[in-house]
């Protein structure tokens, strides 16, 4: 039950907090392309995927830092979570002088990396904003790591929320009154430092003997499980950036900072909708780890089954959705100037859906510590991903980048994840998992051309149009998935579960008005 209440916290926190901010984003973009060019906007995305190849600096230690602090929280072993969180201090310091070198050792080369460089003013110190911004994320944000691996990710959730609350609606103001880019960028990295001070200071209240100094070593046996999750993590991270930070990229290099812009318009939709969903597996993982700790594979086979078939569900109507619905709320929220062909789309909600079906997989993987057994495999898709992305950009565009992404996931990823959760972390065989996999899409594709074939029907593109849209898109697949999955297993243990989570916090409130 502890481990049922704190993720049901940690995904209610985060799901309506991704809301708000989903809704303050979108009139933030809808600002910034009003009092902005479109060149500011293939700029911000250009600079944000090189950011992140920047982020390839922490060689993957917050996985391995939070992973390692499972065990000593499960056992109550302060000592061990005082000397590790100083190792991570010093760590994390470290990191942050790397982002800033990197960062700035990059700025002279920028004419290099954009085909045609805009015409901005001050674009050199623009970059060099994007470069502190990115170093001081790494400032006291350690002892976040604690808390979310304590199951308490949802108070790390407020704060995150919270400071991009403010950012957003300072930048409107800023854009509206001043049109003064470099003050928007500004405002960035002063709040994201609040940020983690007040996130510090929360973490030395929860956890007093954090204050504790100590002179202990880490015992071997923990030094070279560390040592070893960051080595792999260190590769996976490497092949996560190349994948999905090199579009903007190949797209900038290759046809023009200006499509980086539309795709960035796009982009926000789909990482907004994306990270709504992975809240919910980010606010579980800490609860399977510690599941994963004291229980048998046995019961965490059954959840693991359990957890992808809410992620099959949740990113099958998903998929169907954006296919239907991202144009007309493209065309209806900026304008036709900024809208893709109906394949582009296509390949879009694929590459959603693709992406989307690995993530149950990945978050059983990363809250057992399953690292370093797949190891290589960031390699090989980061490979197959540039190759195909750089080969197809030049006959087909942007379908070309995204085709990259496409194949990386489902001929590299998609096989070779579960492939090694069963083998090393479940100890069972993973032909269930294929099959279910199988009938999954089957059914995602009937249900998507039932829903097209219905939607299609709506033609005018006005906002009673979208919203007629959109409740064929909310009931239709919906209703595609329960006749064909009512009876398994699966839906009748997530259906229990949810009757759980509302009737216990129906007797909350009844007992707290008596």
């Amino acid at each position: 039950m502890s481990r049922l209440n704190n993720s049901v916290r940690n995904v209610t926190v985060a799901v309506i907090g991704q809301i708000f901010i989903l809704l303050i984003t979108l009139i933030a973009r809808m600002v910034f392309v009003k009092y902005l060019s479109i060149e500011y906007l293939g700029i911000n995305g250009l600079f944000g995927n090189i950011m992140s190849f920047l982020a390839l600096a922490d060689l993957g230690i917050g996985g391995a830092m939070i992973f390692s602090l499972y065990k000593p929280i499960a056992e109550n072993d302060r000592s061990k979570i005082v000397v590790l969180m100083q190792l991570y201090k010093k760590i994390y310091m470290y990191i942050g002088l790397t982002v800033l070198i990197l960062g700035l050792s990059i700025t002279p080369f920028l004419k290099i990396i954009i085909k045609d460089m805009p015409e901005i003013d001050n674009i050199y110190l623009i970059f060099v904003l994007y470069v502190l911004n990115s170093a001081s994320t790494y400032l006291f944000t350690y002892k976040r790591s604690l808390i979310i691996a304590n199951q308490k990710e949802y108070i790390s959730t407020i704060f995150m929320y919270s400071r991009l609350f403010i950012v957003n609606f300072s930048q409107i103001i800023i854009l509206i009154y001043t049109q003064n880019f470099i003050l928007f960028l500004s405002i960035q990295f002063i709040f994201n430092f609040i940020e983690n001070i007040l996130i510090s200071y929360v973490a030395n209240k929860m956890y007093p003997f954090l204050k504790t100094k100590t002179t202990d070593k880490l015992d071997k046996f923990t030094q070279d499980s560390i040592t070893k999750n960051i080595k792999a993590l260190m590769i996976h991270k490497i092949g996560t950036v190349v994948v999905f930070s090199t579009d903007n990229i190949i797209l900038s290099s290759h046809i023009g900072v200006g499509i980086v812009g539309i795709y960035s318009n796009y982009l926000l939709i789909i990482n907004a909708v994306n990270t709504l969903i992975g809240k919910f597996f980010s606010a579980i993982t800490a609860s399977v780890g510690n599941l994963s700790t004291l229980e048998d594979e046995h019961i965490i086979n059954a959840r693991f089954l359990s957890v992808n078939f809410f992620g099959f569900w949740i990113y099958g109507f998903c998929s169907i959705s954006l296919f239907v619905l991202l144009n007309p709320f493209i065309e209806l929220w900026l304008g036709k100037e900024y809208l893709f062909e109906v394949t582009v789309i296509l390949v879009i909600s694929i590459n959603f859906f693709v992406t989307g079906m690995r993530q149950a997989t990945l978050t059983f993987k990363t809250a057992m510590g399953l690292f370093w057994y797949d190891r290589y495999k960031p390699l090989y898709e980061a490979i197959v991903n540039l190759i195909v992305s750089i080969v197809l950009v030049q006959f087909l565009g942007i379908i070309g980048v995204l085709l990259g992404t496409v194949v990386s996931s489902l001929f590299i990823c998609s096989w070779i994840e579960p492939y090694v959760l069963y083998k090393y972390g479940l100890k069972a065989k993973v032909g269930e998992y294929f099959k279910k996999y199988a009938i999954y899409t089957l059914v995602t594709i009937v249900a998507a051309y039932i829903t097209m074939v219905i939607a299609s029907f709506v033609t005018n593109i006005s906002y009673l149009g979208f919203l007629m849209k959109f409740f064929i898109c909310l009931i239709v697949p919906n209703l595609v998935f329960v006749i064909c999955f009512f009876r398994t297993k699966e839906f009748m243990y997530l259906s229990s579960l949810g009757l759980r989570i509302i009737g216990g916090k129906f007797n909350s409130k009844l007992s707290r008005s008596q």
